[in-house]
């Protein structure tokens, strides 16, 4: 059995997530990967927003940060530039990431700074009362939405690769193994990683919606198709379908470097000229 609790903090149970909530579920993914990858919590940063999915950093016993709404992108990335040799995973939700902290997300995928952004998307805003998120479905029920959204969802991992990420990748609570090998290779990977999770929230996007909690992780087991199978799918086969797996992964220069190469020729020129 794996040992959890040798990186939990045990004093801060029991936690406040809902019976069924997919963040537990996460959270212990987070855990195997940081395991098999034999990482030390003094090497491990994680730093967080507001909303369920940031109540992660108060239950695992590393050096965290739980920050303001839609600002944990921010901090993480002055985590990072003050102490490069930190492993700095940012623990955030689709409202978090996506609306207030849109922006931060696209300019540190510009900037290629090498955090692990692990994004837990429930297609809600689940801590404060069910509101329409940007990742809600067209159609669906919210509390801000009572005769269903009109608004198109964004899609977190295209919008990543627009951006600049250089490592993008897809799982669901649902498919455990994958997610333990997605978020180790994102966490492995030298420049900006992320990772969407989509997850259940039975409670504020269930009930409205008349979806059950078997029938939320059922939608995840079927509606979601593998990138590599889908290479040897139809358009027809494809159809409603939503890819996981990784999605993109190139290689170019990682921010924090290039500003420590900065640094260095400012200094040496400055020598120079003393």
């Amino acid at each position: 059995m794996f040992p959890y609790e040798k990186y939990l903090r045990l004093e801060m149970f029991p936690h406040i997530w809902c019976p069924g909530c997919g963040c537990g579920i996460v959270m212990k993914s987070l855990l195997r990967a940081i395991d098999r990858l034999s990482l030390t919590k003094d090497e491990i940063c994680m730093v967080s927003g507001i909303g369920c999915s940031s109540r992660l950093t108060g239950y695992v016993d590393f050096n965290t940060l739980h920050t303001t709404h839609g600002r944990p992108i921010t901090f993480a990335t002055g985590v990072k530039l003050a102490k490069p040799s930190l492993t700095t995973i940012v623990i955030t939700g689709d409202g978090d990431a996506l609306a207030i902290g849109g922006n931060h997300f696209i300019h540190a995928a510009r900037r290629n700074i090498d955090l692990t952004v692990l994004l837990f998307n429930n297609a809600t805003y689940g801590m404060t009362g069910g509101q329409l998120a940007p990742t809600t479905p067209t159609g669906k029920f919210a509390s801000t939405a009572r005769q269903g959204s009109i608004d198109p969802p964004f899609d977190a991992c295209k919008l990543a690769i627009a951006a600049g990420a250089t490592y993008v990748a897809r799982g669901t609570s649902y498919h455990t193994q994958q997610l333990d090998r997605l978020i180790e290779g994102g966490i492995t990977h030298k420049g900006f990683s992320l990772v969407e999770v989509l997850e259940n929230c039975n409670t504020y996007y269930g009930r409205p919606n008349k979806i059950g909690l078997l029938d939320l992780l059922q939608w995840e087991k079927t509606n979601t198709v593998n990138a590599k199978a889908a290479e040897r799918m139809t358009p027809e086969q494809l159809e409603g379908k939503i890819l996981t797996g990784l999605l993109h992964q190139s290689d170019r220069p990682e921010y924090v470097a290039q500003y420590e190469q900065l640094i260095s020729r400012v200094q040496a020129k400055a020598g120079a000229t003393a």
